[in-house]
């Protein structure tokens, strides 16, 4: 079972140049703004401990800081070495101007 809880006002991360740390129920997550669409995954790089939200987004692409690897923000797949391990994503939606994540029960 999925359950939906804020984790920032679209506002924010509209603010934030389409990517924004967010702590949602102790989980480090990094959200991304993407053509309209938000997306979220966990926060640090599988390679390296480093927090994606403070790498480059391009386009739907974040490079990690550290070493420069490269994760798809839709699904958390790797893109780019050294990254070869998948971020975990999660669902994103939002509703009245809030951004929610699906949380798995």
């Amino acid at each position: 079972m999925t359950r939906f809880v804020r984790a920032a006002a679209l506002a924010e991360l509209q603010g934030a140049d389409g990517v924004l740390a967010a702590n949602v129920e102790g989980r480090s997550l990094a959200l991304y703004l993407v053509d309209g669409e938000v997306f979220a995954t966990d926060d640090l790089c599988t390679h390296g401990a480093a927090r994606l939200s403070e790498g480059y987004l391009d386009g739907d692409l974040i490079e990690c800081p550290l070493h420069q690897g490269l994760f798809n923000v839709r699904d958390g797949s790797p893109a780019g070495a050294p990254c070869t391990v998948p971020v975990k994503s999660y669902t994103a939606k939002v509703e009245g101007g809030e951004i929610l994540i699906g949380i798995e029960e």
